[in-house]
């Protein structure tokens, strides 16, 4: 981190956000979620999730070193022998641990149809040429518009994001100099510098080792999983499934940041209209 970046986390006045997504290979929806951490409390909530991953190792009687939330709610690999009603119960404390640490997510998605037609017509701006990069720039300015009003930097963020070989040259370009039309989504103050609330450019970690990704991987596989029940692209996989599913968003959408800043209902202009129009609606309408 640079000079700058130190002094910000000293002061307090800085958060993390730890971003993953779900759905970009053969899925019919693509979700990118970020988990918002304060500096100042950072270190607690990664060393929780370490005993929750202890807790797990004891469950399963094998070393988790990692939480893979698609092999977890199907019961693949490790978790073979764990039922779905244990499952279903660990998902909710996890749910409840996000809640109880106030701890705040932004949430992007895509219809990779919709996307691709878009794409291939060329309503979709040529920066945003992959669905990653795509997911990847709406969140950031979500965060951007959500920080903006915020006084003495307290909305400044530094940004990690699972790795992603293909975009670790070109992504951290895209924030450098954003294009002039993105400056129209959080509604630029002249005075201001573009994406004035992103601290440096974003980095790229490895799950394993960056505890806060595994969480935001598991709440993008939900959103997605819930958005591809609700637009019927795919079938229940057991007989409740989308009730549990609801509470489960109602968790989520708990701590979002605010459907505004994200999929604004009203009033639109045309950059946010660029997200908008390719996101699920069920998700839109969260």
């Amino acid at each position: 981190m640079r000079a700058g970046t130190n002094r910000l986390l000293m002061e307090g006045a800085l958060s993390f956000c730890y971003c993953d997504e779900s759905g970009t290979g053969s899925e019919p929806i693509a979700t990118m979620v970020g988990v918002l951490v304060d500096a100042g409390r950072m270190h607690l909530t990664k060393a929780d999730w370490c005993e929750l991953l202890e807790l797990l190792n004891k469950v399963t009687r094998r070393p988790i070193k990692e939480l893979h939330a698609a092999d977890f709610y199907a019961g693949n690999g490790v978790w073979r022998d764990i039922d779905g009603l244990t499952r279903a119960l660990v998902i909710t404390e996890i749910l409840n641990w996000l809640t109880e640490r106030k701890h705040h997510i932004v949430y992007t998605s895509a219809d990779k149809a919709l996307y691709q037609s878009a794409r291939e017509e060329g309503s979709v701006p040529k920066e945003l040429g992959t669905i990653w990069r795509f997911l990847g720039f709406h969140l950031i300015l979500a965060v951007q518009r959500y920080s903006k009003p915020e006084k003495k930097n307290k909305g400044n963020t530094y940004f990690v994001f699972d790795e992603e070989v293909h975009e670790i040259l070109r992504f951290p370009e895209l924030i450098l100099t954003p294009p002039t039309w993105s400056d129209e989504y959080y509604e630029r103050d002249k005075k201001d510098h573009a994406l004035n609330q992103v601290i440096d450019v974003p980095v790229f970690g490895d799950s394993k080792v960056v505890p806060l990704l595994q969480v935001a991987d598991f709440i993008a596989f939900f959103l997605r999983r819930y958005a591809e029940l609700q637009e019927r692209l795919v079938p229940s996989k057991y007989e409740d499934e989308e009730d549990r599913m609801a509470g489960w968003i109602e968790q989520i959408q708990a701590r979002s940041i605010g459907r505004a800043h994200i999929y604004p209902r009203k009033g639109r202009n045309e950059a946010q209209d660029t997200f908008y129009r390719l996101a699920p609606p069920s998700l839109r309408n969260l």
